[in-house]
């Protein structure tokens, strides 16, 4: 199974004990799968279609618990060796369908159309708590979470613009920055950030997913931070050693050139202990001089040494 589908098992698992919750998580599903029909004697029906089990098995469960609604389904499968197929979910008796178009803010007392199919009524959302159940119901039917080992990506991909911009605004009030983008035929609501993602994990009631989701997280971000360490102190390393090899092959030339007899006592003893220790850091030299002196005293004479090889290298016409 993958990432995705390991949230949407646990978030149909996630049924809450509220009326007015499981109205709202049932309105996300039906504004993503569900249409209302008639039949041809003017008899309307509603039918919740779809590719995925768990969101079929959410509707039946949703509208049993908080409508009571006799129930009918259908399952076409395309191929049994994978699995895959499409559910339907129907709701032919015509007093459950007038309930649940009434709850749901469709429709209004006297039957009239009051909302609309594009996306969810406002007053169906107004508390948190209905947000959080609205949100698990987009996920279910619409959402996708790329898995973490891979890369940081959620997205909810839905029909309308009016309902995108719906779903980021709900997924805004918990202080999660999500964006839109077109792609095709659908409008992409989308979070990148990891810790947001978590954020959205957590609002869902997905807590096992979440859990899974920072551990790997955390297993990265220390990965990632060894191999920056590593990395930095290879390069201060690789850094330090091309530095000792200048400073021995300036020394070189200048012992073959000219001697270390002109040097001043402090130049020549740092001369002659950088030969002799050609692998040592400055800390270490500076405290084998008969005066000992600290790392920038000691970077400061081999800085003189390198200048004197410069200059005696440019008096010779050698660049």
């Amino acid at each position: 199974m993958s990432f995705s589908s390991d949230v949407k098992e646990e978030l149909k698992t996630q049924v809450s004990p509220a009326r007015h919750c499981c109205i709202a998580e049932f309105a996300a599903l039906f504004a993503l799968a569900g249409q209302v029909k008639r039949f041809q004697n003017g008899n309307v029906y509603m039918k919740i279609h779809t590719e995925n089990l768990t969101v079929a098995q959410k509707s039946y469960i949703l509208l049993r618990k908080t409508f009571h609604a006799k129930i009918e389904t259908t399952v076409r499968s395309h191929n049994p060796q994978a699995g895959t197929g499409s559910f339907s979910v129907f709701v032919f008796r015509k007093n459950d369908v007038i309930n649940i178009l009434k709850a749901v803010k469709i429709i209004d007392e006297q039957k009239k159309q009051w909302g609309n199919f594009l996306c969810v009524h406002h007053m169906v959302v107004q508390n948190t708590c209905c947000k959080r159940a609205f949100l698990r119901g987009v996920f279910m039917a619409a959402g996708s979470v790329t898995n973490p080992e891979k890369a940081y990506h959620l997205e909810l991909a839905v029909l309308s613009e009016e309902l995108a911009g719906q779903i980021r605004e709900i997924i805004s009030s918990f202080m999660i920055d999500a964006k839109i983008a077109r792609r095709k035929k659908y409008y992409v609501v989308y979070i990148k950030e990891s810790s947001q993602i978590v954020d959205f994990l957590n609002v869902t009631g997905a807590h096992i997913a979440l859990m899974n989701f920072e551990n790997v997280r955390i297993v990265k971000e220390v990965r990632n931070s060894v191999n920056r360490q590593v990395n930095c102190e290879t390069a201060n390393i690789s850094k330090t050693v091309n530095a000792a090899a200048r400073q021995i092959e300036d020394i070189k030339f200048i012992q073959c050139n000219m001697g270390f007899g002109k040097l001043t006592d402090g130049l020549r003893e740092m001369a002659e202990l950088r030969l002799d220790y050609p692998e040592s850091p400055l800390q270490e030299l500076g405290s084998m001089l008969s005066k000992p002196i600290g790392k920038s005293g000691v970077n400061h004479r081999l800085r003189k040494l390198s200048d004197i090889a410069k200059q005696m290298r440019e008096d010779a016409g050698i660049y």
